[in-house]
């Protein structure tokens, strides 16, 4: 099988920078060391744990138009992987993406000519994606920042960071490319600080703690994450119990590293899930730890999405280097929800 010309250089010397020129040149090419740990994955298997954005399909057809070669060979997705081997890997850049600007009741937190910073609603997707072509939050910042097009990418302008449909809270958006540049960079040093509010089911025995367990792509189910698998990324979170009620915890939380889904999967580790969460937070589970106060259960199964909100972000702003703190308040939905707790566990410190 004959490679593709951008597969054909030394690119797996780990001694490349960013400063050499012939690394810049192969913008399009990316390239992966196989860890220890990784040994014995699938070609098709590795790719789709470092590009969790991309589909597992999807990556073995590139794997069979010949976009990717283990040790400078092209190889078939089934290939198992020994550690220290090196993947290239020629990901396509996707054809541009006319994205239909949209009015949107945007919640702007802040805003200036370099970044604009939105307090993201819940049930709002970030960016178009299968399912959802349009009503997405980039649909509305093209039509409130009509510059945006071309930053970053078509099908993401601005976009450096995402949090869940479900999950409400301060997301950054960078106006050009300087903005993106600086912000895509201080995501990847992880010198961005996100603190999170988060109600869980069940009180934890402890007032705070630090959860450190890779998140990986849950093996059966390519939709979740799972900290058992063996390939999955280092992911640490921090925790601190803010306020007790009966049967259920608000956590104040911060994140070091920031996996897809991470809170949740690492929430759901420790032996409390994010109320509401249908995908991580199991029936039983919640049953049990609620079993003592079923009025706090009655509670639970009544909420519509995960009770969990992006509360603050500190960065540095890419012009200036200022140092900028944006806080989102909780909203109305998950205030009611700890009302409803507040309420209940009132009711149990007064009962006979």
């Amino acid at each position: 099988m004959k490679k593709p010309s951008s597969l054909r250089s030394k690119a797996c010397s780990p001694q490349k920078s960013e400063n050499n020129p012939t690394h810049k040149q192969e913008a399009d090419l990316q390239t992966f060391f196989v860890e220890s740990a990784e040994a014995g994955l699938r070609l098709d298997a590795f790719l789709s744990i470092r590009l969790a954005d991309q589909s597992r399909a999807f990556i073995a057809h590139l794997i069979r138009q010949g976009h990717v070669a283990v040790d400078d060979r092209p190889c078939k997705p089934a290939r198992k992987l020994k550690a220290h081997q090196c993947i290239m890997l020629h990901l396509p850049k996707p054809a541009p993406v006319d994205i239909l600007p949209e009015p949107m009741d945007l919640d702007v937190l802040y805003e200036d000519a370099d970044i604009i910073v939105i307090n993201k609603a819940a049930g709002v997707v970030v960016h178009p994606a299968a399912g959802h072509a349009t009503g997405t939050l980039v649909n509305g910042l093209l039509h409130h920042c009509p510059d945006l097009k071309g930053i970053g990418g078509e099908k993401r302008p601005g976009i450096v960071h995402r949090l869940d449909k479900d999950t409400s809270g301060v997301l950054i958006v960078a106006k050009n490319d300087l903005a993106h540049h600086s912000l895509s960079r201080q995501f990847k040093n992880r010198t961005i600080k996100k603190r999170y509010a988060a109600l869980i089911a069940g009180i934890p025995a402890r007032d705070s703690g630090r959860i450190e367990l890779p998140v990986g792509r849950h093996p059966q189910d390519r939709k979740k994450m799972t900290t058992l698998n063996p390939a999955g990324r280092r992911a640490v979170t921090l925790w601190r119990v803010e306020r007790r009620f009966a049967g259920a915890a608000l956590l104040e939380i911060d994140l070091e590293t920031g996996r897809t889904h991470q809170i949740r999967v690492h929430c759901q580790a420790m032996g409390h899930p994010i109320i509401g969460d249908r995908v991580y937070g199991k029936t039983r589970q919640v049953q049990a730890l609620t079993k003592s106060f079923p009025q706090t259960y009655s509670i639970i199964r009544s909420v519509k999405r995960q009770m969990l909100h992006a509360r603050q972000v500190t960065c540095q702003h890419p012009r200036t280097g200022e140092m900028l703190t944006i806080a989102a308040p909780i909203p109305p939905d998950i205030t009611s929800v700890i009302e409803r707790l507040c309420a209940e566990d009132t009711m149990e410190q007064i009962a006979p």
